[in-house]
């Protein structure tokens, strides 16, 4: 079957998505060698071609204002663990102190990442249903599910900031406008935000088909972390499920990545994901061990540099510090716990080093690790009273890092107590992975006053104004229909 005859119409914005598009074998990942330039006209008229504009879509989730690593320092720094030095606008202090405006850079820069995300996948899939000759229906539909995917994560990543939590009242309040079609021109911006509950209904929508189509697992590790795969999305549901508090579907999903009950714990379907032995060797050693589920790589001809790399705001210029009366000194993390190694002292103070490639700052940026599974799946179970189920999850966790640690009795005996257990192992474990302001705003919680004798913030309840992020103006301009 030939591709749609609308596909002109497509094929402009898949330029300017991809700006030139690669030809690239499968086994390059998100690495495509640069070729020719090609027309709007045939860039879906080859297997290595379509395949470019499915990596243009990746290429578009690891800007630096979303999975490039800024999005996940926005998130952290909202929280209790992190203390600000320079009050750079540049590098996230609006977001640490809760000031953003709609007309803060990192408020339209990332509203806008994501949604050229969404719209790459939109074309892709307008593109490629119900299927080419080109590639075959087995492969349009895999490409199909990758853009589904990545489309769920974007919208998850915006309707997590830029909405009141779902937990608020069920997903009552606006959410974002749900443009699920290819758009090629400006005829189309007005578009009324859907509510939190559709946006998340479409997100969960997109991740079942994703999971339906996507392939088991690929040829090398290196796709096997970079390419979305059915446990890619398995994975990501359990996030997405326990945003919502829908536990008995996280414990669904879990299970499928998860199917012992006492450790150690593996896949037994789809790529083998696991722990591993040691955390050190997943962040600046070996990026690609099954237990990174999915991660954004980078390459000495895409990485990012300066004030847009994380490595170079957490470690190089060090403009955030542990908080010495966060989870750093909590008597759950020990000096002994082999996750401390991934911390660099200066002076009196300690600063993250997961990102610690020096310039031109090619770390790996993760963005769901098998840890943050097991850790979604132990508080699962907890709320759902399996609380032996839960004490192994949070145990063997714990335990990779820090093998003689024993919780004390009390803290596994009663579901509140493991909860607060599995909370901060979740603040140690995913320490600087763009989790702990997601996890305050869906246990509608707070956002804690944090800062030292030179600056501080105070905190900010769940009813005030600046608890979301706020509408970027780029949006606002634009769309007549966003209220």
């Amino acid at each position: 079957m030939k591709i749609n005859t609308k596909r002109n119409l497509y094929l402009v914005s898949a330029l300017l998505l991809v700006s030139t598009l690669n030809s690239c074998k499968r086994d390059d990942g998100l690495f495509p060698v640069p070729t020719t330039s090609i027309s709007d006209k045939n860039v879906f008229d080859t297997p290595a071609r379509i395949e470019g504009v499915v990596n243009g879509i990746y290429k578009s989730l690891k800007a630096a204002s979303l999975y490039g690593g800024r999005y996940l320092l926005y998130q952290d720094v909202r929280g209790e663990d992190f203390i600000n030095v320079t009050a750079n606008s540049y590098t996230a202090y609006e977001s640490w102190n809760n000031s953003y405006s709609s007309g803060s850079n990192d408020i339209n820069n990332l509203w806008s990442a994501a949604y050229t995300t969404i719209n790459g996948a939109n074309i892709l899939i307008a593109a490629l249903s119900p299927g080419t000759e080109v590639i075959g229906t087995e492969l349009s539909k895999a490409y199909i599910a990758e853009a589904k995917f990545l489309r769920a994560v974007s919208y998850f990543s915006l309707v997590t900031v830029f909405a009141q939590p779902y937990n608020k009242d069920q997903g009552a309040s606006p959410g974002l406008p749900l443009r699920l079609q290819a758009e090629v021109d400006g005829n189309n911006n007005d578009l009324a935000r859907s509510t939190v509950a559709q946006v998340y209904k479409q997100i969960l929508s997109d991740l079942d088909e994703a999971e339906k189509d996507l392939p088991e697992n690929y040829s090398t590790a290196l796709l096997n972390t970079t390419r979305a795969h059915k446990n890619t999305a398995r994975a990501f549901k359990t996030r997405v499920y326990l945003t919502i508090n829908n536990y008995a579907k996280v414990l669904e999903e879990a299970k499928k990545i998860v199917p012992q009950q006492i450790a150690p714990f593996k896949a037994q379907q789809g790529v083998a994901n696991e722990l591993q032995t040691d955390i050190t060797a997943i962040f600046g050693g070996n990026y690609t061990t099954p237990e990174s589920i999915l991660s954004m790589p980078a390459s000495t001809t895409d990485a990012l540099s300066g004030q847009s790399a994380v490595g170079y705001v957490y470690l190089v210029n060090k403009e955030y510090y542990l908080n010495p009366n966060g989870i750093l000194n909590d008597t759950q993390w020990r000096q002994a716990d082999k996750r401390r190694s991934l911390l660099q002292a200066s002076g009196d103070k300690q600063y993250l080093k997961k990102y610690a490639k020096a310039s031109p700052y090619v770390d790996y940026i993760p963005v769901i690790r098998y840890a943050e599974v097991l850790l979604n799946y132990a508080e699962a179970a907890a709320q759902a009273e399996q609380l032996t189920i839960a004490g192994s999850l949070l145990k063997a966790v714990h335990q990779r890092s820090d093998a003689s640690f024993e919780f004390p009795g009390a803290a596994l005996a009663s579901k509140t107590d493991i909860l607060e257990a599995i909370a901060k192992e979740r603040r140690i474990e995913l320490l600087g992975e763009g989790l702990r302001g997601h996890d305050l705003l869906r246990q509608l919680k707070e956002l804690p006053a944090k800062g030292d004798a030179n600056i501080q913030t105070p905190s900010i309840p769940i009813t005030a104004q600046n608890y979301i992020f706020p509408a970027p103006n780029t949006e606002l301009a634009a769309n007549k229909l966003f209220n």
